[in-house]
């Protein structure tokens, strides 16, 4: 049975993309989340991977495992591209990267899935894919009947890009609960959503609420899916516009937000899924990986 090693920094964003890899194409895997000693020596990876030098000694103790169990080694995040190299070329392993793996020599990845919102020179070993990998699951929150219609809104909150008004909030859930009185109505926030916008979201009279200050160990976006025809994001929240659009049949909305530059990946990646109306079939997209 083939079987795969997941290298993980840690950051659940990331690991989640690996881990979907792996239900997708039905294989076993193990987790190794490992950490560089210091951003000296990330830095210090990209110059040895440029001069062909592979060695594990850059990051803190981690946990080993017996190589020669696995078939592939797969990563996804900057701090794990280094020592998927070091692992797959100490013991002949296929090698896989989720996103381009900028800075480091692509040739040497048997693999890299790409997502077409960044910026890179197609080659013969880069599989590209128009949005993140993502495995859903309904953790059955909600209680919705078989014959009830429902919608879900997903609120984000100010980044380096985009900024969010609260008065304009206020207008489309005003708009959205006049145009759709006959639907369930559900809310989720996000970790970067203030608490102005929490007391906002407290005057509306919604089926189901998820304020994520207040329930951090909690993700409906599973359940959403699931039940949910229309969804409304803003467009600050691209992890959950891709899922919702890679997993989904829904009607999507992308909620416009005040931008402070104009034409970065994220504005590329809503325009690709506003041109995409169904959800994607991860399988077909990733038919050529052979493990």
């Amino acid at each position: 049975m083939k079987r795969i090693l997941i290298i993980s920094d840690g950051k659940p964003g990331h690991l989640n993309q690996s881990i979907a890899f792996c239900k997708i194409k039905k294989i076993s895997y193990d987790i190794l989340e490992v950490k560089f000693k210091s951003k000296f020596h990330k830095a210090i990876s990209y110059i040895f991977d440029k001069i062909g030098l592979y060695t594990d000694s850059l990051y803190k103790d981690y946990k080993k495992y017996y190589y020669e169990f696995y078939d592939a080694v797969i990563s996804t995040g900057s701090s794990t591209y280094y020592l998927n190299k070091v692992i797959s070329k100490n013991n002949n392993l296929k090698s896989i990267t989720l996103m381009y793996p900028k800075g480091y020599k692509t040739k040497d990845f048997d693999y890299i899935i790409a997502q077409e919102h960044d910026s890179f020179k197609e080659d013969f070993n880069i599989v590209k894919i128009p949005l993140n990998l993502s495995y859903i699951k309904s953790k059955k929150i909600l209680n919705q009947k078989e014959n009830e219609k429902s919608l879900a809104i997903v609120i984000g909150g100010n980044n380096s890009i985009f900024s969010i008004n609260s008065e304009d909030i206020r207008e489309k859930l005003d708009s959205i609960f006049e145009e759709y009185p006959d639907y369930l109505k559900y809310i989720t926030t996000s970790p970067r959503t203030s608490f102005e916008i929490e007391a906002l979201i407290d005057e509306y009279d919604f089926d189901y609420k998820l304020i994520y200050s207040r329930e951090p160990n909690v993700n409906p976006i599973g359940d959403f899916i699931e039940n949910c025809e229309k969804f409304f994001i803003t467009m600050d929240s691209t992890s959950m516009i891709s899922e919702i659009r890679a997993n989904s049949d829904a009607n999507i909305e992308i909620i416009k937000l005040d931008s402070k530059k104009e034409n970065t990946k994220y504005h590329r990646l809503i325009n690709i899924v506003e041109n995409i109306d169904n959800k994607l079939d991860y399988e077909k997209l990733l038919k050529r990986v052979e493990i």
